[in-house]
């Protein structure tokens, strides 16, 4: 494992981040604390030290899994957490960005994570009801009382991010350093602009579904195996040939079909960290095998051409128009 800095700031997190949101005793496809803990063990043995739980995930229980299991050796690792979703559904304050929840959800991700900090804390989905403005001086003030160390925004359109970070610079508060975004073979939405902002910013981008929920690892293609949870009949056409083609360059270089799209995540930036979900440790073991696989240019363009992702406008028409809005000397400049 090999680590980077955190956009920005000066913390170093590993290439792979581990996903705490299956951590639950009575989830029927999530890992119990005992399960959790091997998980966790065997992620921190391959050198990885970013944890990502929210408030919500499994109504608490996988915070409450993580603190237990941190116990002890919390400060070797960089606990990321998340609040915005609701806390209780009949209250209007229990939710959004706004100071008041963001107030009672800090302490009770605190609580429950055993800790007096959190190192990385992400406003977990855009809440166009509430002012920028007010969310970014309630998390400023939470860095400012030592409870909060860095700030990360999920799920939220790149011009608000953009924004916010353009409010927190004009107005010397903290910045987002973390962006976390649906990302992967199956999902590459975010290379229209949330990808480019993030690079723009200096932020690192936490990829999650990497995997396409399981599509991506193979199972599905092992017809009548049993391993997979995930419904045949639920997944498009266009996704299960996505995976065939993760299958046959992963026969061809001989690697499982999880290493392969892990590989193409990590590929496309070098701000991208995948997150890692996992309900057993054979699955974790097998995904960390991604770390030394180094996909060849023809696998990358056959990937790549294999999702049929058009970036769109205004992106497509841009880049068409260079040679007619620069000339022929502009073919001649390097970027």
């Amino acid at each position: 494992m090999r680590y980077r800095l955190l956009g920005r700031s000066g913390l170093r997190v590993s290439q792979l981040f581990l996903g705490a949101m299956t951590f639950a005793d009575d989830f029927v496809h999530g890992a119990g604390r005992d399960e959790a803990r091997r998980i966790v063990d065997a992620y921190a043995d391959a050198g990885g030290n970013v944890v990502d739980t929210a408030i919500n995930y499994r109504d608490g229980a996988s915070e409450e899994i993580v603190g237990e299991v941190l116990a002890g050796r919390r400060d070797r690792f960089v606990v990321a957490t998340k609040y915005g979703v609701t806390r209780d559904g009949s209250d209007p304050n229990a939710a959004g960005s706004h100071r008041k929840n963001l107030r009672l959800s800090l302490e009770t991700s605190l609580r429950r994570l055993r800790t007096d900090h959190i190192d990385l804390y992400y406003v977990h989905l855009w809440d166009h009801l509430t002012p920028l403005e007010e969310t970014m001086r309630a998390l400023d003030d939470a860095v400012r009382d030592g409870k909060v160390l860095h700030l990360g925004i999920s799920d939220t359109p790149a011009w608000v991010v953009a924004r916010a970070n353009t409010l927190a610079e004009c107005r010397d508060r903290t910045p987002f350093v973390a962006l976390q975004a649906r990302y992967g073979l199956l999902s590459r939405d975010a290379e229209r602009d949330l990808l480019p902002a993030a690079e723009a910013l200096g932020m690192s981008v936490a990829a999650w579904s990497p995997l396409g929920g399981g599509v991506l690892s193979g199972g599905l293609l092992r017809a009548g195996n049993g391993t997979s949870r995930i419904p045949a009949g639920s997944v498009s056409e266009h996704d299960l040939s996505v995976a065939r083609v993760v299958q046959e360059v992963a026969d061809g270089l001989g690697v499982a079909p999880a290493h392969v799209a892990l590989a193409w995540t990590t590929a496309r930036s070098r701000s991208v960290h995948p997150i890692l979900g996992a309900r057993r440790l054979e699955q974790l073991m097998e995904n960390l095998g991604a770390l030394d696989l180094v996909l060849p240019d023809d696998a990358l363009k056959r990937l790549d051409d294999a999702t049929g992702f058009e970036v769109g406008f205004p992106h497509d028409f841009i880049r068409d128009m260079q040679g007619f809005v620069f000339g022929e000397a502009g073919a001649l400049v390097d970027p």
